[in-house]
């Protein structure tokens, strides 16, 4: 016959007269407290949160998107103008974060990549053979400029994908495209004077049209505004330059 045992438990720190005699005497260890939960405490609501700007910048482009026609704003005009403000500087930044880089392409990629780039985007190609020095130097520069500028679009190209039988002696070729023409080709090293940097490949670039952009400058695109923005982080360069060595001189 199966053995049935059945315990009883009272109701969590409950105690009997017995246990509380015994307790005073020593035989019994403290009485342990009673379970109490946390005290109930709603989540905040966060239609009743206070909205201003901090509230608006927090928000992502897709979700001041949808608050196109939230109710909450119709009656709030400064509000809805941060609104359309804030999403206007969040499609800028992106649009600005498209390039930054020089990118690898192939031949079958030139026409997309180049020709096809929206006419209000300069794209700098440049024509390289792997193992050639002076490609090396050129394609360091490059990739500064890209980082500094990276509303302009910088692509590379093995020369020989772009151009049949392109003779190794020409490279490095740098062309310049916009809105599908090219408007300048830089042949050599040479072209950028007898010691390449990218202050001087920036002002070799921006000869005759503002191809530079660093998508801070507004509608001021002229080659004036960008070679004047080209010699002052020359400047800035050269003065942090000067410094470093000055901090150096006084540490030895």
């Amino acid at each position: 016959m199966a053995d049935y045992h059945f315990v009883y438990k009272d109701v969590e720190g409950a105690s009997t007269q017995w246990d509380d005699i015994q307790r005073k005497l020593g035989n019994l260890p403290a009485k342990p407290p009673a379970f109490k939960p946390a005290p109930f405490t709603p989540a905040e609501d966060e239609a009743s949160l206070p909205k201003d700007k901090s509230w608006i910048d927090e928000k992502t482009e897709q979700d001041l998107e949808d608050l196109e026609d939230n109710p909450d704003l119709d009656d709030d005009r400064f509000l809805e103008d941060y609104r359309k403000k804030r999403l206007a500087e969040l499609r800028e930044a992106a649009k600005v974060a498209r390039f930054g880089s020089v990118v690898p392409i192939s031949g079958s990629d030139f026409v997309r990549e180049v020709s096809q780039a929206p006419a209000d985007v300069w794209v700098v190609v440049v024509l390289y053979k792997e193992g050639i020095a002076e490609c090396g130097v050129l394609m360091q520069c490059l990739e500064d400029l890209a980082t500094k500028y990276p509303a302009t679009k910088f692509v590379k190209i093995i020369s020989t994908d772009c151009i049949p039988n392109y003779p190794d002696r020409n490279v490095p070729t740098v062309l310049v495209y916009n809105n599908g023409a090219v408007k300048a080709n830089y042949v050599g090293l040479q072209s950028f004077g007898r010691r390449c940097t990218p202050e001087g490949v920036a002002l070799v670039l921006c000869q005759s049209d503002p191809v530079l952009n660093d998508g801070h400058s507004g509608n001021d695109r002229s080659r004036k505004a960008v070679i004047d923005g080209v010699r002052k982080r020359f400047i800035e360069k050269v003065v942090t330059e000067h410094e470093n060595d000055d901090d150096g001189s006084s540490s030895d």
